[in-house]
């Protein structure tokens, strides 16, 4: 299976099935590095969203919810719900993320390219990409 690796920090995106080229579903493995600088609690206009962990623990929030999901267990997240992870534990995490339909490996990409550009990244360029992609931060939600 081919797949597009994008790496943001000491995130690393897997994507398995880009979707955005037909409106379908999209899979990516995430891996979250021991305190990765993670997204800010967003909420996503017109994209479901679940995750299913693979190994290490992974602290997810949907809404007023937040677990600690190990290995095998699930959340979902509709459309409109803020909600944002984070790996506050000594080992990496991975999950599988499906997302419908997909944003795109593209958005993944042109965070990685604001992120690596150097210095501290441009909060006004992210959040014209997170915009364009129709992903809308917890204060803006």
């Amino acid at each position: 299976m081919d797949t597009t690796k994008i790496d943001i920090g000491k995130l690393s995106i897997d994507y398995l099935i880009d979707g955005s080229q037909n409106a379908g579903m999209g899979i990516f493995e995430l891996t979250v590095g021991p305190g990765s600088n993670t997204p800010p609690p967003h909420s996503h206009r017109d994209n479901e969203e679940i995750v299913y962990v693979l190994s290490g623990t992974l602290r997810y929030t949907v809404g007023p919810e937040t677990r600690d999901l190990t290995p095998g267990q699930t959340m979902c997240t509709p459309k409109g719900v803020v909600h944002g992870f984070s790996n506050p534990f000594p080992d990496t995490a991975r999950a599988l993320i499906i997302m419908s339909p997909d944003i795109g490996a593209q958005y993944f990409r042109d965070v990685a390219a604001v992120v690596g550009a150097g210095g501290p990244p441009d909060k006004a360029a992210l959040m014209a990409v997170m915009d364009q992609y129709g992903l809308v931060l917890a204060a803006r939600a």
